[in-house]
């Protein structure tokens, strides 16, 4: 009798947190989502976020609100999220400089990316443009790195996210030439600079960089990717000049561990059916992004592979980690 007593009580307790975690599936979310930024308005990062976030909204029936917390090249935001409670109502919208790129670029990292995180749903990449004030007389890539070469060490660049920070220094490594790189919190402030002339060139995302392109106030040199984009195929790859140069960028939704699997497989439905909305699929190559659904298994993977590819990354381009 006390065995058959133990097996009942047993057997009641799975039942209840397997009734448990149907009630959370179904009941999730009762209340608004914090969808958390590491980067400033205006940047790539936080125009797919409200994107994502706006369909996200309609398909949950819960406000998805984008909060903006820039610094540390997403440090910040990251520490924000992880050390929020893992119940799917704070999320990281962030590119690869708080997931994978951070690894390298920092002494003491303050979280483990591959740990500290639960991996969501992947949403998309883009590629950078090099670009100058448009009344600059420098009209190449060639013309940039031969007046890096007269003036070396004087030339600078601003950044304001890993990808840039990688972009300006493996310019340099490849070109042969001295950069002075400055950073910022985010993008739109170092393209801010260059058009104030305080700056000689950033590298944007193509979206940011063919808005300005097209107002007349930058001009494009180069995109970092290894082949020309087809949203600006006049813009040469910067690897026609230097090869071996190509650098992208990439989004990905990630909450603190510990998430119940019930709720990041509602997030990552929900993304991942946004994703193929022909609408969505426009907004996004509007602002250079192309789609990169994935499943909670396949992000942490790549999280993984990517770690790897940016420290890389970094290593050849001879960054010291700050």
């Amino acid at each position: 009798m006390y065995f058959i007593k133990k097996i009942l009580q047993a057997a009641a307790l799975v039942f209840v947190l397997f009734a448990t975690g149907q009630v959370h599936a179904q009941s999730y979310p009762q209340r608004p989502i914090k969808l958390i930024v590491p980067f400033p308005p205006g940047s790539a990062t936080d125009l797919a976020a409200r994107i994502v976030g706006q369909q996200l909204t309609l398909s949950l029936g819960q406000p998805v609100i984008v909060e903006n917390k820039p610094g540390a090249s997403g440090s910040l935001a990251a520490m924000e999220v992880i050390r929020s409670a893992p119940d799917g109502y704070t999320l990281l919208f962030s590119s690869n400089s708080a997931i994978s790129s951070n690894v390298a670029l920092l002494k003491k990292i303050p979280y483990d990316p591959t740990k500290d995180f639960t991996p969501i749903a992947g949403v998309g990449e883009n590629m950078l443009v090099l670009v100058t004030k448009s009344t600059n007389p420098v009209k190449s890539i060639q013309e940039l790195l031969s007046l890096a070469k007269q003036n070396p060490g004087k030339i600078t660049a601003g950044y304001g996210s890993s990808s840039s920070q990688i972009c300006i220094a493996m310019l340099g490594k490849l070109g042969g030439v001295d950069i002075l790189s400055v950073p910022y919190k985010g993008i739109p402030l170092a393209i801010n600079d260059v058009m104030g002339g305080t700056l000689e060139f950033t590298f944007a995302d193509i979206g940011n960089a063919l808005a300005q392109i097209k107002g007349g106030t930058m001009k494009g040199l180069g995109v970092t990717a290894g082949k020309r984009s087809a949203l600006a195929p006049e813009l040469a790859a910067i690897a026609e000049v230097l090869p071996g140069f190509d650098i992208t960028a990439w989004f990905a939704i990630v909450g603190p561990a510990g998430i119940p699997k019930d709720v990041v497989s509602k997030l990552n439905v929900a993304t991942t059916d946004a994703l193929k909305k022909p609408d969505v699929k426009e907004k996004l190559a509007a602002i250079g992004l192309s789609t990169m659904p994935m499943s909670p298994d396949q992000l942490q993977g790549f999280i993984v592979s990517e770690i790897g590819k940016w420290t890389r990354l970094v290593r050849d381009a001879n960054i010291q980690p700050e």
